[in-house]
């Protein structure tokens, strides 16, 4: 009898258990007559693809490119932008403000049903009471507006032309993403036409690391494109496509080829035995000669070294950064 009922303990017990999968697995997949609002959770999460999964991958790209496509087709071009001048120009209010034209909230809504789909976001009230300043008659400058309209379009683009070498698709450039980005800008940039493609690499190496000394303070090896974008290196970087830039202006410019070629002569007079790379007695004589055993001890153990006694131009880079006389700590705009 007590076999019996032990038999039956366990059938009972496998009875509840199958009740209570069916019940969950039921409830969980959306069949039944549980409470309905589980079924209309949305996604929040997409696993990405696995290394070895080729087609999703290929899909995802062409997915992300489509994208990217269709956001850079929703932006102004040089012709809507000139016909944008041309409305604002001829609806503008008297009288004018020194040498700015001005313009009217009313107008400038005239100016907004005129100008198409594509200009609808920048005629609201928010961005008109961002530029209202101390006019007496409550209008605002069309030059500061335009030049709005201009920024937004520019940050718009070069957030797309980022994306483009993020290939995690995740809003981040790693090292060899950011790379590839300036690698593929230098020709389009006047001022570093005099560069050797022998030195490419080398002005490569100068300009990413500058990047990721200040905005990866973590060391995680990725910025945020948000934080490239907020930060006033990309200005400088593309301050480099003006022809007539001023020789002061290329000298205070990180990116310049002078700058470039400045950092890579301190490179070459401190490497003595022209190996390649620094000893602790080379680079103790960077700058006026005054760095004390102490600190460069230091500066060894946090650089990637060789044989513990050596290290390479990339990791000197961030070392003079970090000399820098600029004013680098108001990165953001």
């Amino acid at each position: 009898m007590k076999a019996q009922r032990n038999n039956r303990s366990e059938e009972e017990k496998k009875a509840e258990e199958t009740e209570l999968f069916t019940k969950y697995y039921t409830e969980w997949k959306g069949g039944g007559d549980a409470d309905g609002t589980f079924r209309h959770i949305p996604r929040f999460y997409y696993r990405l693809p696995a290394e070895d999964e080729v087609l999703l991958q290929k899909l995802r790209e062409e997915s992300r490119a489509v994208f990217l496509q269709r956001k850079s087709r929703e932006l102004l071009d040089n012709e809507e932008l000139q016909n944008l001048w041309f409305l604002l120009d001829k609806h503008q209010v008297p009288p004018t403000t020194g040498d700015e034209a001005m313009i009217s909230y009313e107008s400038f809504l005239k100016v907004g049903e005129k100008a198409g789909a594509k200009c609808k976001l920048f005629f609201t009230a928010r961005v008109y009471a961002k530029l209202l300043h101390n006019d007496p008659y409550g209008r605002i400058s069309i030059m500061q507006f335009f030049n709005y309209v201009m920024r937004k379009v520019w940050l718009h683009q070069t957030r797309i032309g980022l994306s483009l070498y993020d290939v995690a698709g995740q809003g981040y450039l790693r090292e060899s993403d950011l790379e590839n980005y300036i690698l593929e800008l230098i020709p389009t940039l006047p001022q570093l036409d005099g560069l050797e493609k022998s030195f490419y690499s080398f002005y490569v190496c100068t300009a990413v690391r500058k990047f990721f000394f200040f905005l990866d303070p973590l060391r995680t090896g990725k910025i945020k494109i948000q934080d490239i974008l907020a930060c006033s290196f990309l200005d400088d970087l593309l301050e480099l496509r003006d022809e007539d830039l001023s020789k002061e202006s290329q000298e205070s410019n990180w990116f310049s080829a002078p700058s470039a070629l400045r950092v890579y002569g301190q490179y070459l007079n401190l490497d003595k035995d022209h190996n390649g790379m620094l000893s602790k007695e080379e680079l103790s004589r960077y700058g006026t000669g005054t760095l004390t055993s102490v600190f460069l001890d230091r500066v060894y153990q946090e650089c990637l070294t060789y044989d513990g006694e050596m290290v390479k131009l990339k990791s000197l880079v961030p070392f003079i950064c970090s000399f820098s006389d600029d004013d680098e700590t108001q990165l953001k705009g």
